[in-house]
């Protein structure tokens, strides 16, 4: 991977908002939905109790048992009534709950892929970067390792050079120079070898 900044970009953080701003929406929507449904639910749990408050207390009050089966059995058809609302209004509520979630990603979808495509420009923009300074950089690691004898090299024609120009200041100033003369025995004493006569 390539090592980022740490800073947060421009492109990072308008997508960042984009995206938060999305799921707010999304999560009040499913927040209300969901309120409602809990709300549908309790409604119909006091509806029951009521019922069966009412069904109980008109079989306690018949004394015969055919008048107590025709009360709950007159008491059957509203509460299957009441279920089927229940089933209607549930029905209501999952239709609003995906009408409202439709219209909140429609509302966020061009807003979030417009930040998406603005980050994703970023991240290529900032890993072309990095991969050509990456390149730069393996080049001249490639170059000072091909040749890690180079600055030897030179140097060592350097002194070579400097050497050279030395001799020829030297060389120039002995060959103008005469080489020390022999020194003759002193008078009056024989060297040995005589010369013939």
């Amino acid at each position: 991977m390539f090592p980022f900044s740490q800073q947060v970009t421009p492109a990072v953080r308008t997508h960042l908002d984009a995206q938060v701003s999305f799921m707010n929406d999304l999560s009040k929507s499913m927040f209300k939905s969901f309120q409602q449904m809990c709300d549908l639910n309790i409604q119909l749990a006091q509806t029951m109790l009521e019922e069966t408050t009412t069904a109980s207390q008109q079989i306690t009050t018949h004394t015969r048992p055919t008048e107590a089966i025709s009360a709950v059995s007159a008491r059957a058809q509203p509460t299957a009534e009441k279920l089927r609302a229940y089933q209607q209004h549930l029905s209501r509520v999952a239709a609003d709950a995906q009408v409202e979630l439709a219209r909140v990603t429609e509302q966020h979808v061009q807003e979030t892929a417009r930040t998406a495509k603005a980050l994703a420009d970023e991240v290529q923009r900032v890993a072309s970067e990095e991969t050509e300074r990456g390149m730069r950089n393996q080049q001249d690691a490639m170059r000072n390792f091909t040749d890690p004898f180079k600055e030897i090299t030179q140097r060592n024609d350097a002194n070579r050079g400097q050497q050279q120009a030395d001799g020829a200041e030297t060389g120039g100033t002995s060959a103008g120079r005469q080489p020390p003369a022999q020194t003759s025995a002193p008078a009056g004493r024989s060297t040995g070898s005589t010369a013939p006569h």
